[in-house]
C-alpha cells in the first residue's frame, strides 16, 4: 500500500476529530506525517470502528495509530512510534525513551487526554 508521496504506509495516526486541539495539531503536522508515510484518519470514521472493534467511548480516549501489520499502538506510544521514524524528530524518541523520561511522558500524555475538552475550549479551538 502507498500513498501519494510513493513512500510505504507507515501506518495511520487516528485522531478524535471532536477535539479542537486534536483536530488542529494532527492537521499542522498533516504534511509532515504524510511525507514520511503516515496517512491520517479520525476516530469517528465509519471503517476506523469497524477495523478496531472497540466502543466508541473507549475509542476517543486516545490517539491512535494502526500499523500496516494491524498492530494498534495508543497514546503516548503513538509519538514514540512516530518520532522513531522521522530521523530529525528521533532526539524527542531518544530523550522519551530513557526511563524517567519515558514515564513523564506517558503521565502527562494521560492528564492531556483527559482534560482535551476543556483545553480547546479554554483556547477556543473548534475542531477543522
Amino acid at each position: 500500500m502507498n500513498i501519494d508521496s510513493g513512500h510505504p504506509v507507515r501506518g495511520w495516526v487516528l485522531y478524535d476529530g471532536h477535539c479542537g486541539f486534536c483536530s488542529r495539531w494532527v492537521n499542522f503536522w498533516r504534511p509532515t506525517l504524510e511525507r514520511h508515510g503516515f496517512k491520517i484518519a479520525t476516530l469517528e470514521e465509519a471503517w476506523v470502528g469497524e477495523t478496531l472493534k472497540m466502543p466508541y467511548e473507549e475509542l476517543v480516549t486516545d490517539i491512535r495509530l494502526l500499523t500496516p501489520a494491524s498492530q494498534l499502538i495508543s497514546g503516548a506510544d503513538v509519538y514514540l512510534y512516530v518520532t522513531r521514524r522521522i530521523w530529525w524528530a528521533s532526539p524527542f524518541y531518544a530523550v522519551f525513551s530513557l526511563p524517567g523520561f519515558n514515564r513523564l511522558i506517558h503521565v502527562g500524555y494521560r492528564w492531556f487526554a483527559r482534560n482535551r475538552y476543556c483545553v480547546s475550549h479554554a483556547c477556543g479551538l473548534r475542531p477543522r
